[in-house]
């Protein structure tokens, strides 16, 4: 099986191209060559990348997709983000990425010669340029060619054409990130599952645990334009607190900023208001906005080197939270500051949500709504307060923001934290509207507190501490917004 080679992407309403068309079309054009200069941001860091994941993996071929496009509706594609793993080896971001694919190629004792399969700049003396739909350089912006990518990357370069030759005939022992390409996957030969292929995307997703100092600087910068998002949404409430959709309109707000300082939002924005903010993950973002409710707001900034921020709040839309509400909140507040104080080098990677979870659990049982003790209630075979929280209380973050998910339990879930490390404490409460072993007072209350920590040599850093946190400070942050 080869890859079938790069064609022509028309739709089906495309006006006919006269033989005259066709040869005016292929003639009189500049050339329009990139910066001589120009360097993927981070340029010095991919090598030393690379050479780590060979190591792991001596004399074998190594097969890294960037991912394909996927169909919308009719001709028209979803925007596309290459795979994470594609972007830590290379440090190519963008939408002109899809269909691309990095090959470690065996060199005998120096390791893997990294190489690129790309499709290079659409050629003007061909139809591609102005009639190919998905790829044409007049429907979808230039690519970089061949030599350019090579400068842009310092990776050797060959036309994507070229990538079923290579996996054609007597193979080397192969490994490749399943599931990012299926074309890919069917001309390598993959089987349904393969250990071995499990094997890259865990290494793969290892190596990312532990970030450099560039990358924490991205995730800063991810961080920080996350939160000039949540000043703008609050600058908003009073148009949304009108709107009969106030809850797409706080959306809307928060992702313009995200698009406007990097590649756009790390994942759909979650604007929650009153009861929906029991929902984890509501993105329907449907409602209006209950000026009595309070707004639990899920949202973070994606660089244009698609770093993610991770962060949420919950605000009162009044300005002020109600005595019940404030109750809630600080509960929440005081097990995400434990969770915090859990957080440090050698620490088990469960800790901090054991800590956040036991301020939880021991706060239910005061306010007498758990039926068990809280001791109880936090054993292993009972569980019980869960019914009130349910998730975990944090996650990695890097270029995905649930980050290294493919890590195998030893090195992340099961693991400890390292310096260098960067995660989110999230604890929350979520008190369904239609439960009633709550009191109704409770009902239909759904808190969250999120933020991003880096993990130091004595502790953590709080890289969102721009943010308020306790609940007179976000009173007072959210009066000098709205003064």
């Amino acid at each position: 099986m080869t890859l079938p080679p790069t064609g022509l992407n028309t739709g089906s309403h495309d006006l006919p191209v006269s033989p005259a068309l066709a040869s005016f079309m292929a003639t009189s054009w500049a050339a329009t060559p990139l910066p001589a200069d120009r360097r993927v941001p981070g340029h010095d860091r991919f090598p030393g990348r690379r050479a780590r994941l060979s190591a792991a993996f001596p004399g074998e071929r190594l097969i890294v997709p960037a991912g394909r496009l996927k169909v919308r509706c009719n001709d028209l594609d979803y925007r596309f983000r290459p795979h994470s793993a594609y972007v830590w080896l290379t440090g190519l971001t963008g939408e002109d990425q899809a269909d691309h694919v990095l090959v470690l190629e065996p060199a005998g004792p120096e390791g893997h010669e990294p190489i690129l399969y790309l499709r290079p700049r659409s050629p003007r003396d061909g139809g591609e340029f102005y009639r190919d739909r998905r790829y044409g350089e007049f429907w979808v912006g230039s690519r970089p060619d061949l030599g350019e990518a090579a400068r842009l990357t310092g990776v050797r370069t060959e036309h994507l054409d070229d990538l079923g030759k290579l996996l054609t005939g007597p193979q080397p022992p192969t490994r490749v990130l399943a599931g990012t390409d299926p074309l890919v996957d069917e001309a390598a030969g993959r089987p349904s599952e393969d250990h071995r292929d499990g094997e890259l995307a865990a290494v793969l997703a290892e190596l990312r645990l532990v970030k450099d100092q560039w990358e924490i600087g991205q995730l800063q910068l991810a961080v920080d334009h996350t939160v000039t998002g949540f000043e703008d949404v609050v600058r908003a409430l009073p148009t949304a607190l009108r709107h009969h959709r106030g809850e797409r309109w706080i959306e809307g707000v928060f992702d313009l900023r995200a698009r406007a300082e990097g590649n756009g939002t790390s994942y759909t924005t979650i604007a929650a208001s009153g009861a929906h903010a029991c929902v984890l993950h509501w993105i329907r973002n449907d409602g209006a906005l209950d000026p009595n409710s309070l707004l639990l707001l899920d949202a973070g900034v994606e660089t244009d080197t698609l770093y993610a921020a991770d962060i949420t709040r919950t605000l009162p839309l009044s300005g002020t939270f109600t005595p019940v509400q404030r109750q809630a909140y600080d509960l929440v507040l005081a097990a995400q500051s434990a969770g915090i104080a859990a957080l440090r080098p050698g620490a088990q990677f469960r800790d901090f949500h054991r800590a956040a979870m036991r301020v939880i659990a021991e706060g239910l049982a005061d306010w007498g709504v758990l039926p068990v003790s809280a001791e109880e209630a936090l054993a292993e075979d009972n569980g019980l307060y869960r019914r009130y929280t349910l998730c975990g209380s944090g996650h990695m973050l890097g270029l995905d923001y649930h980050d290294c998910a493919k890590s195998r339990a030893d090195r992340y879930l099961d693991g400890t934290l390292e310096e260098g490390m960067v995660l989110t404490v999230e604890p929350g409460l979520y008190l369904q509207p239609d439960d009633e072993t709550l009191p109704a007072e409770l009902r239909g209350l759904g808190i969250r507190i999120e933020d991003d920590l880096v993990i130091t040599a004595d502790g953590a850093h709080l890289m969102s501490g721009a943010l308020p946190r306790t609940a007179p400070d976000i009173e007072s942050w959210m009066a000098d917004l709205l003064a």
